[in-house]
């Protein structure tokens, strides 16, 4: 049996601008777009409140709340953050998966500080994040990694949520089935249809009808009906891509401005892959339209992408594929992938009391 903390920074961009600026305390904000166009990175609980939400664009995020303050995204200052709250979980456990920025598995099975409940643990991680950050987190602990994400997002924001093992099942059963991590809005409407309402519902299910009618999600979503997840908290994770995008205050028209925004989003990729010590074979350019039409072009090629120049060369490459008369362009991204990765290991844990 495993031990497992998922900690979930509590609106981790907008609360760090409300901690460094106490102007914005107590008030809607959005990190991220403007008043005009954009989409919003990161809403305060505050904005929250009025329906506002992470990824939602700029100007249905402004109709739904007329006095929220827009606040330009500070990245640097996010990592800054970031890697000091990652320094505390590496006093407590090698053992540490992040997700993001804002949020990180920990193993804590065994755990550097010899602390023999998880649930004690993950409250003074809580603490200590908050005193040293000025900063909220929520957690949630249980025995696997399914159950632990979604349990930290029970009672947020500043919520501790613990499910021990003899409280699993029951948890599982009551739960709605659009709370289950990796059932979208689509599914879940489908299942509904099927009379599938909550985790009970689900466990009536055979693995084989779920499969005829999902596919092969229909093997996960039995497994978490079943209290089933064993993949291990697992601190070489793999990143599968690495890339930077822009969305422009004014949408793009001539050539000119385009290929002069594309080079400088090449240049942060090349500065990314080089901090990051990463090169890859596919290069993936990303295009968003003023109507909001998306598309994708991408290219492998046989060699190592190590070099701006090559990596200039193949997104002008891929531009060049793209019909761009009358367009208007209003976002720009180029992505690396299909990188050479090493081999991953893991680390068998020491079963204790939950």
């Amino acid at each position: 049996m495993h031990k497992i903390i998922h900690i979930d920074m509590d609106a981790f961009y907008a609360a760090i601008e409300q901690r460094d600026n106490p102007a914005l305390r107590g008030k809607p904000i959005a990190v991220g777009g403007s008043e005009r166009r954009g989409v919003v990175a990161t809403a305060s609980y505050e904005a929250r409140k009025f329906g506002v939400y992470s990824a939602m664009p700029s100007l249905t995020a402004k109709r739904k709340c007329p006095s929220l303050v827009f606040v330009p995204s500070r990245a640097a200052v996010y990592r800054e953050v970031s890697k000091q709250i990652r320094e505390i979980f590496f006093e407590y456990t090698d053992l540490v998966e992040p997700l993001s920025l804002d949020e990180a598995f920990l193993d804590v099975t065994s755990n550097e500080k010899q602390i023999a409940s998880a649930t004690l643990l993950a409250r003074e991680l809580k603490e200590r994040i908050r005193k040293e950050t000025k900063l909220t987190a929520s957690a949630g602990v249980s025995i696997n990694k399914f159950l632990a994400k979604i349990a930290s997002d029970f009672q947020k924001p500043n919520g501790l949520t613990v499910v021990p093992p003899e409280k699993a099942v029951p948890f599982i059963e009551a739960l709605p089935i659009e709370k289950f991590y990796g059932v979208g809005k689509v599914t879940a409407k489908k299942m509904h249809k099927l009379s599938v309402y909550n985790g009970a519902d689900l466990r009536q299910w055979t693995k084989e009808k779920l499969i005829r009618h999902f596919g092969k999600s229909g093997n996960y979503y039995f497994d978490i009906a079943h209290v089933q997840d064993e993949r291990p908290v697992n601190p070489a994770r793999i990143r599968k891509s690495l890339g930077a995008e822009r969305t422009f205050r004014s949408d793009l028209v001539a050539d000119q401005d385009i290929y002069t925004s594309l080079k400088g989003i090449t240049e942060e990729v090349m500065r990314r892959m080089e901090k990051a010590n990463i090169t890859g074979k596919t290069v993936t350019v990303k295009i968003k339209f003023s109507d909001f039409r998306q598309i994708t072009r991408s290219i492998t090629v046989d060699k190592v992408v190590n070099s701006f120049d090559k990596l200039w060369e193949l997104a002008q490459t891929l531009l060049l594929k793209v019909d761009l008369d009358t367009k208007q362009i209003r976002l720009l991204g180029i992505t690396l992938s299909n990188f050479d990765t090493g081999e991953i290991s893991t680390s068998e844990q020491l079963e204790m009391e939950f």
